[in-house]
């Protein structure tokens, strides 16, 4: 079966290519000037510092750069909403204490199931085992200097859980302030950050500290979240080498308040249950890394990273009260996982025409991950299990190398082609039964990648790309691990995706980018590692087209938009019972996702910002059988009154409108036989926050 996109979107993409083409022919630019695909919102730290490795915006096309600007004064419950601020984000927002949701792109949902997104903080690996997001709760806002989002299959520096692009939030690095941020809202949300840095001779050290309380907008749904960090970097006189360690730790307490079903929510969409009063969330998480950048010379450059991350999790959650029910709705799922790793990047720019980049990645993984079943209790007695589900040890370890050359084959014309090999190995123990096994034979996971930028004036760039990436099995017992003689293989799912677009800047002021995608994989899984729930999907397509657009129409008055059209669908696959799934669409993936903003600074005192966010409803089932859910459309307000060079008040509104929506679910593999039914988390109402900003 062929998946075909909407009959317009093959219309767009040449006009804009002829648009491109009839741009005046003027000199190429420079590398560093900007005349790449990268679409960038707000400012952005420059760093002084010349050569080094290759930059994103050099050698990738489909690349958003979200500045400091438009993320230090926002007002999050937790730090993956910022991504809402970019273009083409999905954000799946479960609300359920720490576990609150994350952002994804490219057709990939934020379930749990399909984790398709490589996340970094300060360029370290930080997703958890499963692939999940929850590292980047770590990072406040005010530490956060940019964050930078790669859509697409053709970057070969990532490889697990890179399936269709990744996320590289970058702190704050260096420099001379100090600031403070305190805040207090609805819902009694009170918020401290303070950030502080200090450069001199040399040496720069960098420190954060953050606490958050909030009672949340659901009864039994209280959290308190706190952070730390530290950042100290060593140059030498000449800035040809630096050394530096970087270390954070964060934890949170956090109530949840349950899921719903629709007659619950109609009834009063704010309330908790009896059965949920014990449910609740204890999180803690440390990553520690070592940084060296090493000029060796002018035309070479070597980078190397050594971290360690810890994840510890302790969550107790009741599906439903139902007392007719087995003992499956009522779990206390805990994980303690570590990673060590270590990465090694050499880039050498051999003259004008040519730069070659390479690396070499190892990471190790030791795992640990229980569960256990509680009988019937109102609320659920989380003290005396009943069975125990999973008391699983596994390892997971990874080694990779990649190259990527940058050609200038022309002065307009630039070449990317890359290579990326990933091997897995590792193996579990099932300590309740004492049985063993090995993860999955995937060999070596070929990864080729090819990207095209071509530069017919300073104001235009027209790309394309294609490569390769991958999804393997997760979690701690079979099908990813071969626990039994005869449990058939899996081989890796293996996605290629192309992409066609143009950037224009016809005016001065406005950018414009148009970009039309495909991604096609193999062998596609539903992986729900903490539920021990595997669903063969088979052949899937995703596609799309984005649009996006920013204007400075003035020095007072901003503009952004962007629309995102795509779909998500099985092409040939069928479920347990035979029951054919082709044609049927990938659940939990909206068909558009759209921003829009404005912003307007009539003075130096006076900055009004308003935001909006709507995203389409999708299925929630694999059979999509039981209907669409989730559309909604979002505003957000804020207004920022300068009292001095050194203080400002902020006031945000967040759901402007008072808009009831909500996340909801399906999950026809957890519950018992007959009682299935979606169920549902109420998103927040109409919230208001007030901040102070001190600048020292």
């Amino acid at each position: 079966m062929t998946v075909h996109a909407p009959t317009f979107v093959p219309k767009i993409l040449p006009l804009a290519v002829v648009a491109a083409l009839a741009s005046p022919m003027l000199p190429a630019r420079a590398e560093s000037e900007a005349s790449d695909p990268a679409i960038v919102l707000g400012g952005v730290t420059v760093s002084g510092r010349s050569g080094g490795v290759l930059k994103t915006r050099q050698v990738l096309t489909s690349v958003d750069i979200l500045g400091a600007d438009r993320i230090e004064d926002r007002n999050v419950a937790q730090s993956w909403e910022l991504l809402g601020l970019l273009p083409g984000i999905q954000l799946t927002e479960t609300r359920m204490g720490a576990e609150s949701g994350k952002p994804t792109f490219r057709a990939f949902n934020g379930e749990g199931y399909i984790n398709g997104i490589k996340v970094l903080i300060d360029g370290i690996p930080s997703n958890v085992n499963s692939g999940n997001q929850r590292f980047i709760d770590m990072v406040f806002p005010l530490d956060i200097d940019s964050i930078e989002v790669v859509r697409g299959t053709n970057d070969p520096r990532h490889g697990l859980h890179a399936i269709g692009g990744s996320i590289d939030v970058v702190t704050r690095q260096g420099g001379n302030y100090g600031e403070a941020r305190l805040s207090a809202g609805s819902f009694s949300t009170r918020e401290v950050q303070l950030a502080f840095g200090r450069e001199a001779g040399g040496f720069a050290q960098n420190y954060f500290v953050g606490h958050q309380h909030s009672d949340g907008y659901r009864a039994h749904s209280a959290s308190e979240r706190q952070a730390v960090g530290g950042k100290w970097f060593l140059s030498s006189p000449n800035g040809d080498l630096r050394l530096g360690l970087i270390a954070r730790m964060s934890a949170q307490r956090a109530e949840e308040p349950g899921f719903m079903t629709a007659a619950q929510m109609a009834e009063d969409r704010w309330q908790s249950f009896a059965h949920n009063a014990n449910d609740g969330d204890t999180r803690d998480m440390r990553q520690a890394s070592v940084h060296l950048d090493w000029k060796i010379r002018p035309d070479l450059h070597l980078s190397g990273r050594l971290y360690n991350n810890i994840y510890q999790d302790d969550r107790r959650v009741t599906f439903t009260g139902n007392s007719g029910l087995s003992n499956s709705p009522r779990q206390r799922r805990v994980w303690d996982e570590e990673q060590n790793g270590l990465s090694g990047r050499l880039t050498w720019r051999a003259g004008a025409q040519l730069t070659l980049d390479g690396g070499v990645q190892l990471e190790r993984q030791r795992n640990h991950y229980q569960r256990w079943r509680y009988a019937y209790a109102l609320p659920t007695d989380f003290s005396q299990p009943t069975t125990t589900s999973n008391d699983d040890s596994h390892s997971l370890d990874n080694s990779a190398v990649f190259v990527q050359a940058l050609v200038q084959a022309t002065p307009t014309l630039r070449l990317v082609p890359g290579w990326r090999i990933d091997r897995f190995q590792g193996d579990t123990l099932i300590n309740t039964s004492g049985l063993r096994g090995s993860l999955q034979d995937y060999g070596p996971i070929h990864q080729p990648k090819l990207s095209m930028i071509w530069s017919p004036s300073a104001s235009t760039s027209v790309y394309a790309n294609w490569g390769r990436t991958f999804q393997i099995l997760t979690g701690s017992r079979a099908p990813a691990y071969l626990t039994s003689a005869s449990q058939a293989p899996f081989g890796a799912s293996i996605n290629t995706g192309k992409e066609l677009g143009v950037k224009l800047a016809p005016l001065d002021g406005l950018e414009t980018r148009v970009a039309l995608w495909r991604q096609d994989a193999t062998d596609e899984v539903a992986n729900m590692p903490s539920t021990g729930t595997t669903v063969g999907l088979g052949r899937t397509r995703r596609q799309g087209l984005d649009l996006q657009a920013t204007l400075r129409a003035s020095e007072q008055l901003r503009l952004w938009a962007s629309h995102s059209l795509q779909e998500a669908r099985v092409v040939q696959a069928y479920t347990a019972s035979g029951v054919s799934l082709a044609g049927k669409e990938v659940f939990s993936t909206p068909r558009h996702i759209s921003n829009l903003g404005i912003e307007y600074s009539p003075d130096a005192q006076w900055r009004l910002t308003l935001q909006g966010r709507a995203q389409g409803s999708h299925y929630i089932d694999d059979l999509n059988a039981q209907g669409k859910h989730g559309a909604h459309v979002l505003f957000d307000l804020s207004v920022r009154r300068a009292l001095s060079s050194r203080a400002s008040l902020d006031l945000q509104v967040r759901n402007l409108a008072d808009r009831q929506h909500a996340y909801t679910w399906y999950d026809n593999f957890f519950w018992p036989s007959g009682s299935a039914q979606p169920m549902s988390s109420p998103g927040a109402p109409r919230s208001v926050t007030l901040a102070l900003n001190l600048k020292m």
